[in-house]
């Protein structure tokens, strides 16, 4: 098993290409399989009188409540594009960004990126999902404020207009920055599964850690998380996202977990504790000296460490038959 993870750098490279750069080296330094932008055109997705969402005016608390504004210093063009992509190379790491209007989906096509990432907000955009579904490429969909019918809304429309079942994972998502641990409700990740028979994964606002580690037992396997150079740099998303020391600990812990959960699922000693069964399990032995003859009772027998001897299970078997020789305390009786 190896769960994909989506480091999502998103806009906080603050408008800053060597800053997105540096992203890129955290994210893959990290040992994130993807990292994440986010393609757009301010004037396509936004009208000019648009506000910012509540936490992006608390994040940036800069005087201008304009979204238009906020979103034209955060654009990517295409030269920037290539730049990143090409630093991604570089540095052993997956480009991807996320498309928000449909200018942006022709055009990260153009530039041969192997999957489509569906943010929360265009889950019911139906030209949108129309046109991500027609280019036929595998499909992460978030679910962000969405509820069980608009996500199987989405999802007949990506199995209408050309994907296969099999193309399209699924994310669980809050879409509240930083979400509130009561507001998780990870277990809707299963009750997506268990409706639409698709693999499921998690996008994470909450601070911390540990609920993506959390998603990857419940069998996400696709992990999404927003992380940062520095949480407190201007911008809407730094906040609400992980510092690379906090991005490496998770996906570390990712890791691990995948290990964890590999096993067959057969409840058997493993290679590792085999060694220990000796020392930590008890026999049967002599609990004083004991005579050739005698006949085995609870006063002369007893229970210790090592558990190389007769297992303790047959005590019944053992109390009332004779001793075939004699023994010294604490010496493993035989029969």
């Amino acid at each position: 098993m190896h769960t994909i993870i989506i480091a999502e750098a998103g806009v906080n490279h603050n408008g800053s290409m060597e800053m997105a750069k540096e992203l890129i080296d955290e994210a893959a330094k990290a040992g994130a399989d993807f990292v994440k932008f986010q393609t757009f055109k301010a004037e396509k997705i936004v009208s000019k009188s648009a506000t910012k969402a509540k936490y992006q005016q608390e994040n940036m608390a800069d005087g201008d409540n304009s979204q238009h504004t906020m979103l034209k210093r955060l654009e990517l063009d295409e030269r920037m594009h290539h730049e990143l992509i090409s630093h991604c190379n570089k540095s052993g790491i997956k480009f991807l960004s996320t498309a928000f209007d449909l200018e942006s989906i022709d055009f990260l096509n153009k530039l041969k990126i192997p999957l489509y990432k569906i943010p929360s907000g265009e889950i019911t955009n139906k030209p949108y999902l129309q046109s991500i579904a027609d280019k036929g490429k595998p499909v992460i969909m978030s679910t962000g404020m969405a509820n069980m019918d608009e996500i199987k809304a989405a999802f007949s429309v990506l199995l209408k207009y050309g994907l296969s079942k099999d193309q399209i994972t699924v994310l669980h998502c809050n879409t509240e920055y930083p979400t509130p641990m009561e507001d998780v409700n990870l277990k809707a990740m299963l009750n997506i599964s268990d409706e639409l028979g698709v693999k499921v994964g998690y996008s994470d606002h909450t601070n911390g850690i540990e609920v993506p580690i959390a998603a990857v037992a419940l069998g996400a396997v696709v992990i999404e998380k927003h992380f940062t150079l520095n949480r407190s740099l201007p911008g809407p998303d730094h906040k609400a996202s992980l510092e690379p020391s906090d991005l490496k600990a998770m996906i570390d812990s990712v890791r691990n977990i995948e290990k964890a959960i590999s096993g067959s699922g057969i409840k058997e000693p493993s290679p590792s504790e085999k060694k220990n069964m000796i020392v930590a399990r008890k026999s049967i032995v002599a609990a004083c000296a004991i005579h050739k003859g005698e006949i085995f009772t609870t006063d002369n027998l007893t229970v210790k460490r090592p558990g190389n001897g007769i297992t303790p299970m047959r005590w019944d078997e053992i109390i009332g038959t004779n001793a075939k020789r004699d023994f010294q305390e604490d010496e493993l009786i035989e029969i």
